[in-house]
């Protein structure tokens, strides 16, 4: 199911619950310098689905930093704490074909099945590629009666994809590759890997996954230029790609940057900031050239780093 267009649309797709660093100085001037040499579009995306810490501050500070760095994007901006209905109605049509089913289990309800599964078998539990135990479908039998009467008295609870149905219905799926020099490869996608991943929460009421794959489409974007710790997640989209008939891109995963330590810049670990650079005295101009842009190479302290959790690069 891949992506035509007669121009190629790139996007930035930054999260406002914190200042920009490096790594995301990186992926911006990466999708611009993608955008330039093949001609195409390059769109700004603001992913504020998190109303509780992506803030108005963060929001024109994060815009702030763009402006700075001198990545000139197309005037429009999707924020898509303002597409929310569309989510919705994207995620009543897989309720509609149960493909997704509610979940009550708290964080540390499905550590102690975990645990009980582990006790029971011998062996340790299944992890997703971030390292997280794949949930154990305690809810995934629920009757539907039962589930809706829960919901109607407030329960919290999440709402999670059937994996095993959404791959009976799309079969196998693949998405292609491109390296820096545009050649593509071919990869098989792996979803059951994730296991029944969370699609929506009570509070958040879409998640990253099917809001970027909606946001994708609807933008027309045919090139999803991010970083390594996103190519694993890529199964999860293509599958959601399929299952709503949508265009699958073309994806390139560029390298991380890590601190002194070597772990991977992040805005949960108070990586230094854009901003703070900027006060520092160092330039936009500086930072191109740091980063392999306009001339010279990556500096000494900014090496690749390995793929880990979706983070915020």
């Amino acid at each position: 199911m891949a992506s035509s267009s007669a121009q190629p649309v790139f996007r930035f797709a930054p999260s406002p619950n914190g200042r920009l660093h490096l790594g995301h100085a990186l992926s911006a001037l990466t999708n611009e310098r993608f955008a330039a040499r093949m001609g195409g579009r390059l769109l700004l995306r603001i992913e504020d689905i998190d109303r509780e810490r992506c803030t108005p501050a963060l929001v024109q500070a994060l815009l702030d930093d763009l402006a700075w760095l001198g990545v000139r994007f197309e005037p429009e901006v999707r924020r898509q704490s303002e597409h929310i209905a569309g989510y919705a109605a994207a995620l009543a049509l897989l309720q509609a074909r149960d493909l997704v089913y509610p979940c009550f289990c708290s964080r540390q309800e499905v550590r102690a099945a975990v645990a009980t599964q582990e006790a029971t078998s011998g062996r340790p539990w299944h992890v997703d590629p971030d390292g997280a135990p794949l949930y154990p479908g305690t809810c995934r039998a629920c009757d539907r009666e039962v589930a809706a009467a829960r919901i109607a008295a407030g329960e919290p609870h999440v709402l999670r994809l059937a994996m095993d149905r959404a791959i009976a219905e799309v079969g196998d799926v693949a998405f292609s590759v491109i390296d820096a020099d545009g050649q593509a490869k071919t990869i098989t996608a792996q979803p059951a890997r994730w296991g029944d991943v969370v699609l929506a929460r009570r509070d958040v009421p879409t998640s990253y996954h099917l809001a970027v794959v909606l946001d994708d489409a609807l933008q027309g974007v045919t090139h999803v230029v991010r970083g390594r710790d996103l190519e694993a997640a890529t199964d999860i989209h293509v599958v959601l790609q399929y299952l709503l008939g949508l265009p699958t891109p073309l994806y390139h995963f560029h390298e991380l940057l890590t601190d002194g330590s070597g772990r991977k810049l992040a805005k949960s670990r108070g990586s230094e900031s854009l901003a703070d650079l900027r006060e520092r005295g160092v330039t936009a101009a500086q930072i191109r050239q740091r980063l392999g842009f306009d001339g010279g190479g990556a500096s000494a302290d900014a090496e690749p780093a390995q793929p880990g959790r979706r983070g915020d690069q």
